[in-house]
């Protein structure tokens, strides 16, 4: 009997979907009417910030898969390779940012830049992206999950020490009790609801998606909508968007050349390379924006800060998503196929 081959997953194409749209237009409607959203405004924001951030991290681990954890443990070079660039590379050319960034750029929009750099990577676009370019996929399953993990105390830690490097008042308690309260309570508690609720999860996914897209929606409409009522965009026009994109490019491209440069010449096969580069370049806005509100609290610049990530976050699947058609066209004997980079 012949049999039939598995057909290759569809590597995705970048689209300008309702989220990003939805981005565009809360930054807008932040710019013409703020004061629902912004500290004292009828929404109550800082009980509405709160709540929405701890539906995010419920959501996240309610999605979690942490059987992916056990399973993928011994591939522990390119999960070494994954983790270093996200909260070691990363961080360490946001440094060099800020002292080569002295003078040209704006302080709120070197602490942002800094942030991106400081973030975990995505769970699911990278995974997505690892398994439409026939990658390793249990790889990039259990980096992904790993770092949203280690971005809980990472991910502050990094910001922490930079602010504090840099002569900023950081008040570290507030934060920590913050992030217990939002973050790690309802990522454990949704770990937990698990295994009554993964089914139902399962069949509403796209349905549980959009609410966590619509709460992080909310939280960039009220973040905007402060800085806006505050002031803080009076000293600033596209210059801060132009530097931003050429910025967060170039971080791109030097993140990228380094995870396929070292991959390598660590020698990984063919799977693990696109794995490395595809979770080791890229940073979450999905959980970016909610520990936003926590680490800055009720910093008036908030909304600067979170526009790195904010451009980052499409510059990536744009990019990720060419490399993934352009690895998923490759011979399955190929020789090595990220050299081209």
């Amino acid at each position: 009997m012949q049999t039939v081959p598995h057909a290759k997953p569809a590597a995705p194409k970048f689209t300008f979907d309702w989220f990003m749209k939805g981005m565009v237009l809360v930054v807008a409607l932040a710019f013409v009417w703020p004061a629902p959203g912004a500290q004292g405004g009828f929404l109550h924001p800082e009980l509405l910030n709160k709540l929405g951030i701890a539906l995010v991290f419920f959501l996240n681990g309610l999605g979690l898969p942490l059987a992916a954890l056990r399973e993928g443990v011994s591939r522990w070079r390119v999960h070494l390779l994954i983790q270093l660039s996200t909260f070691l590379v990363f961080p360490l050319l946001g440094l060099l940012l800020l002292k080569l960034s002295d003078g040209w750029m704006a302080p709120d929009l070197q602490l942002g830049f800094f942030y991106l750099c400081a973030l975990p990577s995505t769970v699911s676009s990278s995974v997505a992206l690892t398994a439409a370019a026939r990658g390793n996929v249990p790889v990039a399953l259990f980096n992904a999950t790993l770092s949203s993990l280690l971005g809980v105390v990472l991910t502050p830690l990094w910001m922490a020490w930079a602010m504090g490097h840099e002569g900023s008042a950081f008040d570290v308690g507030p934060v920590v009790v913050n992030l217990l309260l939002w973050v790690v309570l309802p990522l454990v508690a949704g770990q937990m609801a698990r295994p009554l609720l993964r089914q139902w999860a399962a069949r509403h996914k796209a349905r549980l998606q959009i609410v966590d897209r619509l709460t992080i929606l909310m939280l960039v409409y009220t973040s905007f909508s402060d800085s806006v009522q505050q002031g803080v965009w009076h000293s600033y026009g596209w210059t801060v968007l132009v530097q931003s994109v050429l910025v967060g490019s170039l971080l791109f491209a030097v993140v990228l050349a380094l995870t396929n440069q070292l991959s390598t010449r660590m020698g990984l096969d063919d799977g693990d390379r696109i794995a490395a580069v595809l979770c080791g370049s890229k940073k979450t806005l999905a959980s970016g924006v909610p520990m936003a509100h926590l680490i800055f609290g009720a910093n008036p610049a908030l909304g600067l800060i979170l526009i790195p990530i904010m451009i980052y976050h499409p510059l990536q699947l744009a990019i990720c998503g060419v490399l993934a058609q352009h690895w998923a066209a490759r011979p399955d004997q190929s020789s090595p196929i990220i050299s081209d980079i």
